[in-house]
Formats: structure tokens, C-alpha cells, sequence
């Protein structure tokens, strides 16, 4: 959630929509802080419950989500908070690199379940989006305020957040390819495929702009060149993700019904679209800034969506007497 209207927030103060943008950015801080509490409050009171999802081959991965929250706050804050940006960004970065090698072991290596592949889904792809996001951080920071440690590590957060991208496709794919895929598998977060695409491709043209600096301009080109190539890859993947929804909800009856994977489809519509005005803003593309504008008003028209369906569930399914655990 704090994904998602971090990024349509960003989207709308590139585009200069202002007041919007300022609603949904304290919205997205109000919920960043109420999701880390209720996270601590989780493992103190569930522990058990906590370390289970932490260490399942299909939730696991859903953990970086806190890095990519943080640091997409991060770079909506980077021009009047800096220190609490250049926060938010080292504490991300930490639990990234921990992270990186403790949830492969405890979700697949340590498991002793094979074959790995087995398990594969779209929140494996949430790697290469928190790897991105800390480089997408490291570049705003870096071009606002400077530094000489920032330029660095943007170069590593983008590098590695490319390699991780390649790794949970070919993962992905291979699951999709090799065992049985049901209309029920085919769940929210494999648009987050999309948003890995997009953010990577975010990440790097901003890479690309910075000034001059010895880490940077060995990877300048490549990065503008990239750019270009994943909004390319992500805009290949939006009709293929429509279809697929289709042949999920419409073709199989597969009910619609709110549940907190469905901001994993608002994150990549907003990160799309943030992604198409930046590069019509700074590399001059004629026709992405039109794709850009539009494609933030679908995502806030999602957003709002999903937005309801969360009031929904927890009015009828938490707050009411009956959707307690206690009245069953």
C-alpha cells in the first residue's frame, strides 16, 4: 500500500498536480508508519505466525516490500527532508543487503525443498524492485543534496537490481513452463513483474543524469540506454497482464474480491507511469509524457479502488463483531 501511493504520489508532483500529490504523500506516510508498527506488533505478539511467513517459499519474498516503501518515500521527501530521506534510504539499504542473503536460505536453500523452482511467483520479483528502489534513492539524493558515497551506491542498487531482474524472470518463467498453472495461481503480484521493469528502467535514467562522477560515468550509457529498453519491456507486459486477469476473473469466474495483494497491481500502473513522464521529461521522448498522464489517472482510479475495498474489509471483517475470531 505505502508502495503504491508513494509512487502515484511522486507520479503526480512530476506531472505538477501538486495538491494530489501532497494527499496521497501523507497518506503513504501515515501508512508506512501504522504498517511498521503493526509488523512489530505482529512478531511480538505472533511470533511464531511471523518467522512462518518470513521463512515460506511463497511469502518470503514479500518482506522487501519495506525496503521498496521506504525508499519510494525517500525519494518523494528527498527535496525538504533530506536527513529523514538519507535515513529511510541507509536503513532500507541494510535490510536489503541482510535480507538478500538471509530469505533465499530460509525460503528455499535451508528448506531442503526441491525443486526451488517449484515455488516461484510473482513476489520473487520484489528482489530486483527493493535492489532498484535503494539505487532510485541514491540517485535522487545524490542529485538534490550530493555526496560521494551516493553515487555508488545508486550504481549498485541499479546493477544488482538488473541482475536480480534477470534471475526471478528466468525463475518465473520456468515455473510457468514447467508445472501446472491454475486460473487460482495466476495472483496480483505477477504484475509485479511490470513494476520491476519499470522502476529498473526509472532507477537508470536517473542514474544517467547525474553529474559527473567516476562510478557513474562508467555505466552512463548503458544506463540511459536501458532506460529506454525496460519501459519498453514493461510496456510489453501491460496487455499480456490485462489478458491474463481476464482469463483469470472473466474466463474462469475466478471471484474479485478485495485482499492485500491487489496494491501489488496499483504499485507497477503507478511506477509505469511515473517512469513514461520522466523519460519524456528528461530524454525528450515525444508520446510518453501522453502515456505518462494518462496512465496515472488509471492508477489513481485503482488506487481509490483498492482503497475502498481496504475500508470494506476492515469494517465488515475486523472492526465489526462478526468478522472477529471470537464470534466464530
Amino acid at each position: 500500500m505505502t508502495m503504491a501511493t508513494g509512487i502515484i504520489s511522486f507520479g503526480f508532483a512530476v506531472a505538477g498536480r501538486l495538491l494530489i500529490s501532497r494527499v496521497l504523500l501523507a497518506i503513504t506516510a501515515i501508512s508506512f508508519v501504522a504498517l511498521c508498527v503493526l509488523t512489530a506488533w505482529r512478531f511480538l505478539a505472533w511470533r511464531s505466525d511471523f518467522v512462518e511467513d518470513f521463512t515460506h517459499p511463497l511469502r518470503g519474498f514479500g518482506f522487501y516490500s519495506f525496503v521498496a516503501a521506504a525508499n519510494v518515500l525517500a525519494v518523494r521527501v528527498a527535496d525538504d527532508l533530506r536527513s529523514v530521506a538519507l535515513t529511510l534510504l541507509v536503513v532500507s539499504a541494510a535490510a536489503w543487503l541482510v535480507r538478500g542473503y538471509v530469505v533465499p536460505w530460509t525460503t528455499h536453500l535451508d528448506r531442503g525443498e526441491r525443486p526451488i523452482v517449484k515455488a516461484a511467483n510473482g513476489t520473487w520479483f520484489m528482489w530486483a524492485v527493493a535492489g532498484q528502489s535503494v539505487g532510485l534513492a541514491a540517485s535522487t539524493l545524490s542529485a538534490t543534496h550530493g555526496g560521494e558515497l551516493l553515487p555508488f551506491v545508486a550504481v549498485c542498487g541499479w546493477a544488482l537490481g538488473l541482475f536480480l531482474y534477470v534471475v526471478d524472470g528466468v525463475f518465473v518463467v520456468m515455473r510457468l513452463l514447467s508445472y501446472e498453472f491454475s486460473a487460482e495461481d495466476l495472483t496480483p503480484p505477477y504484475w509485479i513483474a511490470m513494476g520491476a521493469a519499470a522502476i529498473s528502467s526509472l532507477a537508470g535514467v536517473h542514474l544517467a543524469t547525474l553529474d559527473a562522477d567516476p562510478f557513474v560515468d562508467t555505466v552512463r550509457e548503458l544506463a540511459r540506454g536501458s532506460g529506454l529498453a525496460l519501459w519498453v519491456v514493461a510496456s510489453w507486459l501491460v496487455p499480456g497482464l490485462f489478458a491474463m486477469g481476464w482469463w483469470r476473473h472473466v474466463t474462469h469466474r475466478v471471484p474479485l474480491r478485495y485482499d492485500a495483494s491487489m496494491w501489488s497491481i496499483i504499485f507497477p500502473l503507478g511506477m509505469y507511469a511515473t517512469t513514461s513522464l520522466t523519460l519524456a521529461g528528461l530524454e525528450h521522448l515525444p508520446g510518453l509524457d501522453v502515456v505518462g498522464h494518462v496512465g496515472l489517472w488509471v492508477a489513481l482510479a485503482a488506487w481509490l479502488l483498492a482503497a475502498g475495498g481496504l475500508v470494506h474489509h476492515v469494517w465488515t471483517d475486523v472492526l465489526s463483531p462478526r468478522g472477529r475470531p471470537e464470534a466464530a
